[in-house]
């Protein structure tokens, strides 16, 4: 089993940047985000992956990109985006 197929068993369908919630067909729009950018890591806990929608995940990667461009001087790596939609999930799931 490749490690989407193991995200989409383990994770909630859920962009974790705009927590918008995908189902069906929908499905193909969520990708498998690499928290630490080595897709070797792939544990089975899934603890190295976040699932983001296709718009989420391209602005993700334009972010390293952008950072990056503006000649040879080095660039600090970006700052990882702060906004969690899900952090406090299990709170919200508990009080139904």
């Amino acid at each position: 089993m490749d490690y989407r197929s193991q995200a989409l068993k383990i994770l909630p369908h859920l962009c974790t940047r705009c927590a918008r919630e995908f189902s069906g067909k929908r499905l193909r729009e969520l990708t498998v985000h690499h928290k630490d950018g080595n897709h070797d890591n792939n544990p089975a806990d899934g603890s190295n992956w976040e699932l983001l929608c296709v718009y989420c995940h391209e602005n993700e990667h334009a972010r390293i990109v952008d950072s990056q461009a503006g000649g040879t001087a080095k660039q600090p790596d970006p700052t990882p985006a702060k906004h969690r939609p899900l952090a406090e999930l299990d709170k919200l799931l508990k009080k139904k």
